[in-house]
């Protein structure tokens, strides 16, 4: 076999080789982007800059709400506050001569226990419906005291406050100890009852707080909780509270350090930080001007009077070979659901065909050889 004859086999097979669809391990960004050249193209290509990602953090989210919501920790009163369901224990003093209310060898009389009513009155002897709720114990007891002035002037009240349903805290998974937990004081926060409850179980992954009162929900990251004093929260009676785990993710496909799907480590997460997270990108094989998001919004987040996409199925282009890009990284937030592609370098398939070139003629200068 002459050396022009090989040759002439090599540059052959090359442009065989070339017209083939060689195996890759991603897509080139041009093939995924094709579609967008045509007349009905049925997804939005958006490319992200600095200059766009202001506009871009104003869309609609997709994959969540967009931010988790919280309340204040604020400041209540370090006493107890009575609530409908409570019971009241009260021992009434009084040392005149033949009085209404106590006993003359005891000088005092307990009075059975009493729950709160629905509209927030006990009932006395004598002295009829006594509105309490809403009340601390000390301003309860001065409040029937006061109306024992009608009918003992020096009657004495001793009063102390079991809490009822009303006025309990539910913890119902993610602690050690679930269970029913009475309020010591108005000033009770969401760590104590935590505490309580024996802490959140070492087991949660990226565990997130949640917090039902009534027909309310908030929710905040375990970890934001303990870090920030100001999210440790006032707890009201009734409150319902329930650690679980953050199950937003977004998945990696293509040249990427990893093809994985990812868990959300924090509230929210960059562009930057994903491609961090999935062991960043294939430095043999992906295309740093080719790092795709692809995302799709609801319907009704199709609406040209308010700022968003387009179309439901979007692409957002990244180029990390300029800094533009990579501030635009930084600034470009990733949904749950989010799907990053790292496209290859079609430097890689260059690559691959001369490395394929270079095993025929090495073939071919090793078969004449043989021939000699």
């Amino acid at each position: 076999m002459t050396r022009t004859f090989r040759i002439f086999l090599g540059f052959l097979m090359v442009a065989v080789l070339a017209s083939c669809s060689l195996p890759r391990g991603a897509a080139l960004q041009s093939e995924v982007l094709a579609e967008r050249d045509n007349k009905s193209p049925t997804f939005q290509v958006v490319e992200v800059t600095r200059r766009s990602t202001p506009a871009l953090a104003l869309w609609p989210a997709s994959g969540w709400k967009g931010h988790y919501r919280w309340l204040p920790a604020g400041r209540g009163p370090d006493s107890s506050i009575i609530r409908t369901g409570d019971k009241l224990d009260i021992v009434i003093w009084d040392n005149q001569e033949n009085s209404l209310l106590a006993s003359q060898a005891s000088r005092s009389t307990n009075v059975p226990m009493v729950t709160v009513s629905s509209s927030g009155t006990v009932f006395m002897p004598y002295l009829g419906e006594i509105q309490v709720r809403g009340m601390t114990e000390d301003e309860a007891r001065t409040t029937l005291q006061t109306r024992m002035l009608e009918i003992a002037p020096s009657a004495q009240v001793q009063l102390s406050v079991k809490p009822g349903r009303n006025n309990v805290v539910d913890v119902v998974g993610g602690v050690s100890a679930p269970g029913n937990y009475p309020l010591e004081s108005r000033n009770t926060r969401i760590l104590s009852v935590l505490a309580m409850a024996g802490g959140v179980s070492p087991a949660m992954k990226n565990p997130l707080v949640v917090l039902q009162r009534g027909a309310e929900v908030y929710e905040t990251r375990a970890e934001s909780l303990f870090a920030e004093p100001g999210r440790n929260a006032l707890v009201r009676g009734g409150d319902q509270i329930v650690v679980t785990e953050d199950d937003r993710s977004f998945n990696v496909l293509g040249a990427a350090g990893s093809q994985k799907v990812i868990d959300f480590e924090d509230e929210t997460i960059t562009a930057m930080q994903a491609v961090s997270a999935m062991g960043g990108l294939s430095a043999s094989r992906a295309d740093p001007k080719g790092l795709l998001v692809l995302r799709e919004y609801d319907s009704k987040d199709i609406n040209p009077d308010k700022p968003g996409p387009e179309m439901r199925q979007v692409i957002f282009s990244l180029d990390f070979t300029n800094a533009d890009g990579l501030f635009a990284a930084r600034q470009f937030q990733i949904n749950p659901g989010d799907t990053l592609l790292a496209t290859e370098s079609p430097v890689t398939r260059i690559q691959t065909i001369l490395g394929l070139f270079g095993t025929i003629v090495g073939f071919g200068a090793t078969a004449n050889n043989l021939a000699n």
